[in-house]
């Protein structure tokens, strides 16, 4: 009897050890990892977009921020809208970080801050398809009616050109293409790599890709964040790491980007 009284003690006693060690690795402690709310967009493929397979928003961006996330010990959670609705989120708090197609640019420096660099590039200039000129600059399309993408950098220069009749705002990029590819504008301006990626689809087979313009605005896509927000120096550490081990360039491949 007493063997046995033993033997039911120690079982209760080791029943009680796996238990403390069970709560301890699932307790607070552990679940503790910060989530970090991110502002993303549905129109900016490759960048960021809307997968209506999984209803998630995909991309490069959501790739990398998560990459960082990982690195630097929090997790992401997704939250869409539009490009001019990402900055007066992330300054009222509703959103902690901007991971999109967003340049930083010297006039957003002076609302938010930015991490390093994550991609450079400038504007595409697309126009009808029956329109075969090979244009390099903007004067070159003097008298057209023009479109862009509210909220980006290609806007204003394109209005202080004095080189259109009208220049347009639409909220997303594929609403400049449908209207090219229809003959309702004379030219498109957009982020080039978007551009690119959405005409290739083929939903827009009366657009061209004007390949030899050179574009006049040149921005650099980075990660946005509130001012003054001490995560800046931390996201910048873990990119830095990114970058070297090769993640960074493996993100932007799968996405057709070099």
């Amino acid at each position: 009897m007493m063997r046995t009284r033993i033997f039911a003690a120690a079982a209760l006693l080791c029943a009680g050890l796996w238990a403390g060690v069970a709560a301890f690795a699932t307790g607070p402690a552990a679940a503790a990892e910060p989530v970090i709310k991110v502002g993303s967009t549905a129109t900016g493929v490759p960048f960021t977009f809307l997968d209506t397979k999984t209803n998630q928003i995909q991309g490069i961006m959501v790739d990398l921020i998560t990459a960082v996330g990982k690195d630097a010990g929090f997790a992401v959670e997704i939250e869409p809208m539009q490009f001019s609705a990402l900055i007066p989120a992330l300054t009222s708090n509703k959103i902690d970080v901007i991971a999109a197609a967003m340049f930083a640019t010297d006039a957003r420096r002076q609302v938010i801050d930015f991490t390093d660099t994550v991609y450079s590039y400038g504007e595409a200039l697309v126009v009808p398809k029956a329109d075969g000129k090979d244009y390099v600059s903007l004067k070159e399309l003097e008298g057209k009616s023009a479109g862009a993408q509210v909220g980006t950098a290609f806007v204003e220069p394109l209005q202080k050109s004095g080189v259109f009749t009208e220049v347009k705002i639409y909220d997303t990029i594929p609403d400049i293409l449908r209207d090219v590819n229809t003959g309702r504008i004379g030219a498109g301006f957009a982020d080039y790599p978007i551009v690119a990626y959405n005409l290739a689809q083929g939903g827009f087979p009366d657009a061209r890709l004007v390949k030899s313009y050179k574009p006049s605005v040149v921005g650099s896509v980075a990660i946005g964040l509130r001012k003054g927000d001490p995560m800046l120096a931390k996201l910048n550490t873990s990119l830095a790491k990114l970058e070297a081990d090769g993640t960074v360039k493996k993100i932007l491949a799968k996405w057709g980007l070099e």
